[in-house]
């Protein structure tokens, strides 16, 4: 499914069309980003399903000393119905983007982010959450997760990806992608 344009908008069909596809292809695991919460709370009716891990936007990333937009009662909401959530630097940026930042260059790991984002940048999240999510230790190694991401808010990318921890982040794989704008 290619959407129209990116968005919030392609929220609840990128849930279901990922939700349908993880269940033809049997997949258990799935790794969603969510900023504040509301698209990982999406996945609540399936919470009994599927191993659902929500990754979070790290402290910190619109600016030194501003809180998690995601708060303490969404993620008690979210782990009260057997998710996992992770808030962690972020894979793909991380240190690397304050030494660009600083030093006017370009990095290796930048241009992985902006190779994906060729994509769409639901793709880079997508890699970048399943390899966080591995790093952390919630998700199984070498098997397929559906990832669901998207373009600032909500949702509007899904994908399998067979993800590598950070250290060997070029040994991912993008097996399919489901819907991306």
């Amino acid at each position: 499914m290619i959407f129209a344009k990116p968005g919030k908008e392609n929220s609840q069909e990128t849930i279901r069309l990922a939700v349908e596809h993880a269940r033809k292809a049997g997949i258990k695991q799935i790794v969603v980003a969510s900023n504040a919460g509301a698209t990982a709370e999406l996945l609540l009716p399936y919470a009994d399903e599927f191993d659902i891990t929500v990754v979070g936007q790290v402290f910190g990333f619109r600016g030194d000393g501003e809180p998690n937009p995601m708060t303490r009662e969404t993620r008690e909401k979210l782990q009260a119905a057997g998710m996992q959530v992770f808030i962690g630097t972020h894979a793909l940026s991380g240190a690397e983007r304050g030494l660009s930042n600083r030093f006017q260059g370009v990095y290796p790991v930048e241009i992985i982010a902006h190779t994906l984002r060729m994509f769409s940048q639901g793709v880079k999240v997508g890699v970048e959450i399943s390899v966080m999510a591995l790093d952390a230790g919630l998700i199984p190694e070498k098997t397929p997760v559906i990832a669901i991401a998207g373009s600032g808010r909500g949702a509007d990318t899904a994908s399998v990806i067979i993800p590598a921890h950070a250290q060997r982040i070029l040994e991912t794989k993008v097996v399919e992608i489901i819907c991306k704008p």
